[in-house]
């Protein structure tokens, strides 16, 4: 992929209680991020409704859908129109009783490239998501498409670099972050105002560094429930550099490139996948290393 640019485009809205109006709502801001330039567009983690992880509802069930089904589908047709790569975050239906976190790779030649079911599910205060997904069984990837080696993981996986150690090995030249992250009622003062978000920067500028690939995270906005979603969408380069970044509480549509060429020369200079010493990781299939 050396010498290869491709301009991404990421998708930070707010969001309502009707699923149809979020879709239709998405579907032209993917039209406007195509005029704008954008070969693969990225959207928010399950855009299609509000954040319904904050309490346990058995209702919140109806939202699920099958994957191929109607939104990859409508996708899939506005791929092929638009020539461009949609990632889009999904609630999957994969049998009765059986659902994930998973985000669907729309090419406009292949149709649905690939999926990504969310590996690593949080059980937190107002982010329950142990009761509506099973976790990921496809492993770390990466999906080959018209405009690149992409992978994809999902929020609560920003905070486990093993993961995306994994998926860069797999041969991912960016990986992209579906997110719904925000501050829960009473922890937005002081310093959690700023510290939280920082340490989400963070971690994910990190990955590009250890691993010398492009990170993109894309955040919703808005407020939902006792949940205020933070924004801040960004694009960090594999030196870390943060490129491109939105705001904290505006709606946005942001446009940036990604030169693959950028890869190969952290990967010579910093040789971090040369000199792992893969025979001494052994710990890592552990849970804790108790010595007592």
């Amino acid at each position: 992929m050396s010498g290869q640019t491709v301009t991404i485009g990421l998708v930070q809205m707010s969001c309502t209680p009707d699923p149809e109006h979020n879709f239709q709502k998405a579907s032209e801001k993917i039209r406007q991020a195509a005029r704008d330039g954008a070969e693969v567009v990225c959207l928010q983690e399950l855009f299609r409704s509000l954040y319904f992880c904050q309490k346990e509802d058995a209702e919140a069930f109806n939202l699920a859908e099958p994957i191929p089904g109607p939104t990859s589908e409508a996708f899939a047709c506005l791929s092929k129109e638009l020539n461009i790569v949609i990632i889009a975050s999904l609630f999957e239906q994969r049998a009765r009783g059986l659902y994930h976190n998973t985000v669907a790779i729309i090419d406009p030649v292949k149709g649905l490239a690939g999926r990504y079911r969310k590996m690593h599910i949080p059980d937190d205060p107002f982010y329950y998501e142990k009761y509506y997904f099973t976790p990921g069984d496809l492993g770390f990837q990466s999906h080959a498409t018209d405009r690149g080696n992409l992978g994809v993981l999902i929020c609560w996986d920003q905070w486990f670099p093993e993961a995306a150690r994994l998926t860069a090995l797999a041969g991912a030249d960016i990986l992209f972050y579906p997110t719904a992250i925000g501050w829960i009622d009473g922890d937005t003062g002081g310093d959690l105002k700023t510290a939280q978000p920082e340490a989400w920067r963070t971690i994910q500028r990190a990955h590009a560094v250890a691993n010398g690939v492009f990170v993109a995270a894309v955040n919703r906005v808005g407020r939902e429930g006792s949940l205020t979603f933070w924004g801040q969408s960004f694009v960090c380069d594999p030196f870390g550099r943060i490129v491109a970044e939105a705001s904290a509480d505006k709606e946005e549509i942001f446009i940036t490139s990604c030169d693959f060429s950028l890869i190969e020369q952290p990967r010579r200079n910093w040789p971090f996948l040369r000199d792992r010493r893969i025979d001494s990781y052994g710990g890592l299939g552990v849970r804790f290393l108790d010595r007592t």
